[in-house]
């Protein structure tokens, strides 16, 4: 079985995509919206660039195709609905500690270059 940490660093798409899913299931578009919202339309996943990653990161075993679905008159057949695996939630969080602590060496030396 793969460890967390052989799947880092993460592809900036691959780490939006399972920070969308750590809340819950989501359909694609309900991604790519989530996506552009949170980075205030910096990052925008079009459906090749989308769907591609979503194939991969099933492939990899980080998240899978849900076969739970909302209520039929909420729901749209089409949709695919993806969650995060266990593997998934660890390569999230791993990654989420290894951004946490670029950051806290970057906050470190800022406060030893203010000290000179």
């Amino acid at each position: 079985m793969p460890k967390a940490e052989d799947f880092l660093p993460l592809k900036t798409n691959w780490f939006h995509i399972l920070l969308s899913l750590a809340a819950g299931e989501q359909h694609g578009y309900g991604i790519m919206q989530e996506v552009s919202e949170r980075s205030g339309g910096k990052i925008r996943l079009w459906p090749a660039t989308l769907y591609g990653s979503i194939k991969r990161l099933i492939t990899a075993g980080l998240i899978e195709e849900s076969d739970e679905r909302p209520a039929p008159e909420l729901d749209d057949a089409r949709r695919r609905y993806y969650r995060l695996t266990r593997l998934g939630k660890r390569v999230l969080d791993a990654e989420t500690g290894r951004l946490e602590e670029l950051v806290r060496i970057v906050q470190v030396k800022r406060a030893m270059e203010s000290a000179r």
